[in-house]
């Protein structure tokens, strides 16, 4: 499987990653049930077909979701690179809050270290900005945490331009996370940009739009408890629209033999700032797919192509 650097004097790695957030089971943003032993086949799968690194984050499942990758590795840790976050923690009652406190960072890694069953992280990153402490002095956290050897590579997740610069004033950002598809554009025009310019990798999360652009998404599948059904993106009057825009691109997938959400994640790789593009999955047969068509680069005309087709259609 084609392989990109992360940022300046980064990994090598592969352009799909697997995302382990829907396999932390049902918690205030899941996804609904999981068979933990279904997840651990669709990663088994997932390295099987050379993708070669997982994203996961402490808050996922509060926990689960890293539980369940450490047994999906054991015996193999060495050979998988291995994603986590943090800043993210259980209030106690369920509720996910923002705490980027170094204090609590610094627990957090203990705990994440103990549930990978591990003695380091590859890549360990802020997972949203907490306007209650100053960026400086969480990643100033970070920048500890990597000279002590817990993890290799410090980045972040859904920061902006500003915070990225007071971040890199301090070490270097090796990546960023942020939510990019073809229906969530709002980092190209700038943030992409800064990163490419200054060599921080970029790993794009839910580039399929948490299941919009597969294809197959039926809002009635969807499990109560799927975080969803909470979402303005997945009411209407936007949720027909964007289905009536996959209707659109479905034949431009079927004439290049992958399908839409195939389709979807080749979009974003196209964009030059890109390292990788997460893309989860809760059993064998979606990793599969996901995977078989790694190696399938978008022509110069599709993508114009469907860029057209999403100015027509007003998203």
């Amino acid at each position: 499987m084609q392989k990109r650097e992360l940022g300046k004097n980064g990994p090598q790695l592969t352009v799909i990653g697997f995302g382990a957030w829907a396999i932390g089971g049902s918690w205030q943003w899941g996804w609904g049930k999981v068979d933990d032993n279904e997840s651990i086949k669709a990663i088994h799968a997932a390295l099987d077909n050379g993708i070669n690194w997982i994203d996961t984050a402490a808050v996922y499942g509060f926990g689960h979701s890293e539980n369940v990758a450490a047994e999906a590795v054991k015996g193999i840790r060495e050979k998988v690179f291995i994603a986590t976050k943090c800043g993210l923690i259980n209030d106690g009652t369920g509720n996910a809050v923002n705490n980027n406190k170094p204090e609590s960072i610094r627990k957090e890694i203990e705990a994440s270290l103990r549930r990978l069953q591990t003695d380091y992280i590859d890549l360990y990153q802020i997972h949203w900005p907490d306007p209650k402490t100053e960026v400086e002095k969480s990643w100033e956290m970070m920048a500890q945490l990597k000279a002590e050897g817990k993890v290799k590579y410090i980045g972040v997740s859904n920061f902006d331009v500003d915070l990225l610069k007071r971040c890199m004033k301090i070490e270097h950002v090796q990546s960023l996370q942020p939510p990019y598809s073809m229906l969530s554009r709002g980092v190209q025009n700038e943030i992409l940009p800064y990163c490419l310019h200054n060599g921080i990798g970029v790993v794009a999360y839910s580039p399929m739009q948490a299941g919009l652009l597969t294809g197959k998404f039926d809002i009635n599948k969807l499990a109560e408890d799927d975080w969803r059904r909470k979402s303005s993106n997945y009411s209407e009057p936007y949720l027909s629209q964007a289905l009536q825009f996959v209707e659109k691109i479905r034949p431009v997938a079927e004439e290049n033999n992958i399908t839409v959400g195939n389709l979807a994640v080749a979009w974003v790789l196209k964009n030059s700032a890109l390292t990788s593009a997460i893309v989860g999955a809760r059993n064998e047969t979606q990793t599969l797919e996901n995977a078989a068509f790694a190696n399938y680069q978008m022509s110069d005309e599709i993508y114009s192509q469907i860029n057209k087709l999403l100015t027509e259609n007003n998203l």
